[in-house]
């Protein structure tokens, strides 16, 4: 029988969990506006099997700037094409851009608040896998209603050379991601070119090792038949030539 005041360890657990719940929100003071909002990027190499087919989301809101740049760097395989099928789905299932090529860019205004999906398709190679390298990401060139008119209120409490400061270092955050930005299609190409100089040597040293087999494989064999052709048996009864 149990004391008066006195539960046992399982009853107390059960209590703690009933009450405790999961954390549905974790931020509950933020709003997703002020949750997902700002300027980034990402780049990173995925690759793609013979008719594989794989999507990513990324968060964007209304007014920003969406971009994507993508570059087929590899393909390996039987029936080698580097043709890439890209699409991009806005929140409401709607294609907002489409690309069909072994390198390309899709850049758009905003329109819908939500996950934009990025589905990248290899259904070009049946018998072959291909590695892709990607850069996406959403900037926004103008500001928020709210920032905007806290920016106006506080215009008038600072002198115009802050605001000269504030505005320059703005222009320049701006040139710098844009800067960044083809910084990385370029280490697209660059990946690119490195996996073409690599195939090409491969292939040239495979090629001329097998042409060079094949040249000395004729060039003793034309010997051994002319060797054959001058070659005399000796008649019965004949003494053998010195």
């Amino acid at each position: 029988m149990l004391q008066k005041g006195f539960y046992p360890v399982w009853f107390l657990l059960l209590f703690w969990l009933s009450n405790s719940g999961a954390q549905n929100k974790p931020h509950p003071e933020l709003s997703d506006q002020e949750l997902f909002w700002g300027a980034d990027q990402y780049d990173f190499s995925i690759m793609l099997r013979a008719g594989d087919l794989q999507c990513y989301w990324h968060f964007a809101h209304f007014g920003e700037n969406f971009y994507l740049n993508f570059m087929v760097q590899l393909v390996t395989g039987v029936a080698l094409d580097r043709h890439l099928s890209v699409t991009v789905n806005a929140p409401s299932g709607l294609i907002v851009g489409k690309v069909d090529d072994a390198t390309g860019q899709i850049a758009f205004n905003v329109k819908e608040t939500g996950f934009y999906q990025m589905c990248f398709s290899n259904f070009h190679n049946r018998f072959g896998s291909m590695q892709v390298f990607m850069h996406f990401g959403v900037y926004y060139e103008g500001q928020k209603e709210e920032e905007k008119n806290k920016k106006e209120e506080d215009m008038k409490q600072i002198n115009n050379t802050l605001s000269f400061i504030q505005e320059s270092s703005n222009r320049l955050q701006r040139f710098v991601f844009h800067m960044w930005r083809y910084y990385n299609y370029e280490r697209m190409r660059r990946g690119a070119d490195f996996y073409l100089l690599q195939s090409n040597s491969t292939y040239v040293n495979s090629w001329s090792a097998l042409q060079s087999l094949v040249i000395i494989t004729a060039g003793y064999l034309q010997l051994y038949f002319l060797k054959r052709l001058f070659k005399t048996k000796p008649a019965e009864g004949d003494k053998p030539r010195c």
